[in-house]
């Protein structure tokens, strides 16, 4: 029989972890009966009860595994953690434990695996959340697959099942931030996508701030897209050759008009200001490509520290 592993990020989740192992379970006694479950939670350094509920779901379902990370390494890098630790022939890369992402569409996504798919990802066509936070999502998202070489859906998320092989591609990536709704298109394989409906927290708290999705947004734009440094540079050169066009404009108008219009020096030192801060702007451009190259290749520090590690 095939192994499906399910991978569940958690923070201080005790208000919903025990309804999230009992609806994963639920699913693999009845449509999914066919495959052994491997459940795989990883704790971010939990400070309510969610590890000790852990550990007794962990003492009485030996299918259960527990991640308990040393500190809190962010949503992005715990999640990946735990996938990399996974073990079946198709990971499910992210269930939350809040359960936004239906449980319900997981058989679905083991068919299309069955059928020969190694990426089956999610879409979110509908969001129950705050039509401010939609729009900048969904901006943000335009923005990340028109900069970006790779082909990404538009509102596609790390609700993916990938096989086996997906895992071991990404395995070669070496990321201490990685990006992972990213990753599974950048390895390539053959992919296939199901819309559904993301639906708002039920109970609890969201634990991913404000000023971490913009880090982990800023972190999708660096990995994934040249185009902020190039923008840069491009920007940076059309400064300095509009400085330049205003240098010959001026003096044009010192020729016609003067000691008319201003003292002279004066539009002299603003020509200035503006063509050397074009010229910085393109200098920085340039050296930021040459930057982030040797920044690609020196990352090589663990994604995470782990405390330990239960049912493995």
């Amino acid at each position: 029989m095939k192994t499906i592993s399910i991978v569940t990020p958690c923070y201080n989740e005790e208000m919903n972890v025990r309804e999230c192992y009992a609806a994963i379970r639920t699913l693999f006694d009845n449509e999914l009966k066919g495959y052994v479950r491997e459940h795989v939670f990883c704790d971010n350094a939990s400070t309510d009860r969610t590890v000790e509920i852990l550990r007794e779901i962990a003492a009485e379902d030996k299918n259960v595994r527990v991640i308990l990370n040393a500190r809190n390494f962010g949503p992005m890098r715990s999640n990946y953690n735990g996938v990399m630790a996974a073990t079946g022939d198709a990971v499910l890369l992210f269930f939350p434990a809040d359960m936004q992402d239906p449980p319900e569409l997981i058989p679905q996504f083991v068919e299309l695996w069955a059928q020969g798919y190694e990426v089956v990802y999610g879409i979110r066509k509908i969001r129950e959340e705050n039509a401010t936070m939609r729009a900048l999502r969904q901006l943000y998202y335009r923005m990340l697959t028109s900069l970006s070489e790779l082909s990404l859906p538009r509102g596609v998320g790390d609700f993916q099942l990938v096989d086996r092989k997906v895992i071991e591609a990404m395995r070669m990536i070496e990321d201490s931030y990685p990006f992972m709704r990213m990753m599974t298109f950048e390895c390539g394989f053959r992919s296939v996508g199901v819309s559904y409906k993301w639906v708002e927290r039920r109970r609890g708290v969201s634990r991913n701030s404000l000023l971490n999705l913009i880090d982990q947004g800023m972190n999708g734009l660096v990995t994934n897209t040249l185009a902020p440094l190039r923008l840069l540079l491009f920007g940076g050169f059309v400064i300095a050759a509009l400085a330049l066009a205003y240098a010959f404009f001026n003096l044009v108008l010192g020729v016609i008009y003067y000691r008319t219009i201003a003292q002279p020096g004066i539009m002299t030192i603003i020509t200035a200001v503006f063509f050397f801060g074009g010229v910085q702007l393109f200098s920085i451009g340039v050296l930021a490509e040459y930057v982030l190259a040797i920044y690609a290749q020196v990352r090589r520090k663990p994604v995470v520290f782990e405390r330990e590690r239960i049912n493995f």
